[in-house]
């Protein structure tokens, strides 16, 4: 015999020790109703705990992925404890066993929903609490949103999968079905498809974000939005390039945005009748130039060869930001100050030139 049914029987005694005459379902249904009751008394002490205790501790914690965790699930496990509480109250009432079977089916099926219902909230939360600290741009938002709506329809179907495993039905057939037809629809989606995996490796390998100014092929500009699709870069003509995801990321992308430094080599020649010993100080002068500008670093100055018409020398030096505007400020001001330098020492900068001799 059953703890219920003893239970069930003891009630039926007390009621019939009081003079109360009652039928024996009674004692059931009392045990029953008890039974219920303390499940969801057990329900609401998880969820105290959850409330008062794991909550606090999680917020000890320097990441919020603990207390966001938390917080969706406490209300569902509250739920599920009450469910099985009722399952156990209903399961040895006598008049509810031709049912049994039914209703052990019903509240299965009941528990494995709510189940993946609690993981699928977890799964989100994870995905957020990625996206926060990882990717925040305004691509995120979309990509995420289709990310959550996927891996949420996944968990649902390995559900519907373990119901129909619980019904006793043979999923041989279905798990070759669903293969069958998730074949013919990738294969009838493949560009599609491909687009859009491309765009979650764009979104967690992060070649380039929203702002970025790259380079594809023949064409650069900015990135201003990445969809599931499809990319659009504002080009420096002014047009808009939309490009698909899967042509990005099957080809070679220059990023310039990812520039930490910026190295730049430049060239000047002067006249070839540039005395020595001013052709020895323009080294130091240009060096002294170069660094006395706040976000340049003189690498090295050379006298580098005879040239045609000039004495030339090569300058490299570096920028400690990769932004081309400043990098184009910067040059300007060098340029300006090498050619006040020459011009209080006295030092022509060449320019093309051609000498013809005659011989009479």
């Amino acid at each position: 015999m059953s703890i219920g049914a003893n239970l069930a029987e003891f009630m039926n005694n007390l009621l019939e020790r009081a003079g109360i005459n009652t039928n024996p379902i009674v004692g059931e249904i009392l045990v029953s109703i008890m039974i219920f009751v303390g499940s969801a008394i057990a329900g609401w002490i998880v969820y105290r705990i959850f409330e008062r205790y794991f909550t606090r501790w999680a917020e000890k914690t320097k990441t919020k992925l603990d207390d966001e965790i938390l917080k969706n699930i406490k209300k569902p496990i509250y739920f599920l404890v009450i469910l099985i509480g009722a399952y156990f109250g209903l399961e040895f009432l006598s008049i509810l066993k031709p049912y049994v079977t039914t209703m052990t089916f019903i509240f299965a099926i009941a528990e494995i929903v709510l189940v993946a219902f609690i993981i699928t909230r977890v799964v989100n939360v994870v995905i957020s609490w990625y996206a926060e600290g990882r990717a925040k741009e305004r691509m995120s938002e979309h990509i995420l949103f289709v990310l959550k709506k996927i891996i949420n329809v996944v968990i649902f179907l390995f559900a519907f999968l373990i119901i129909l495993d619980v019904a006793g039905v043979n999923l041989s057939g279905i798990v070759v079905g669903l293969g069958v037809g998730g074949i013919a629809i990738a294969f009838a989606l493949q560009n599609v498809l491909s687009d859009v995996f491309s765009a979650f490796s764009i979104y967690f390998d992060k070649p380039f974000e929203i702002g970025d100014f790259i380079i594809v092929g023949k064409y650069s500009g900015t990135v201003k939005k990445i969809g599931m699709k499809s990319t659009r870069v504002q080009l420096l003509q002014g047009e808009e390039l939309v490009l698909s995801n899967r042509e990005l990321t099957s080809t070679s992308v220059r990023n310039f945005k990812k520039m930490k430094k910026r190295r730049i080599v430049f060239h000047f020649g002067v006249t070839y009748g540039t005395p020595s010993d001013k052709l020895e100080k323009i080294p130091d002068m240009v060096k002294k130039i170069v660094n006395s500008q706040e976000l340049a670093e003189v690498d090295r100055v050379h006298f580098t060869e005879f040239g045609d018409f000039s004495l030339n020398f090569e300058v490299v030096f570096y920028m400690k930001k990769g932004d081309y505007v400043l990098y184009r400020d910067t040059q300007q001001q060098i340029n300006f100050a090498i050619k006040g330098a020459f011009e209080k020492e006295g030092i022509e900068m060449a320019f093309p030139t051609q000498t013809i001799f005659l011989n009479k």
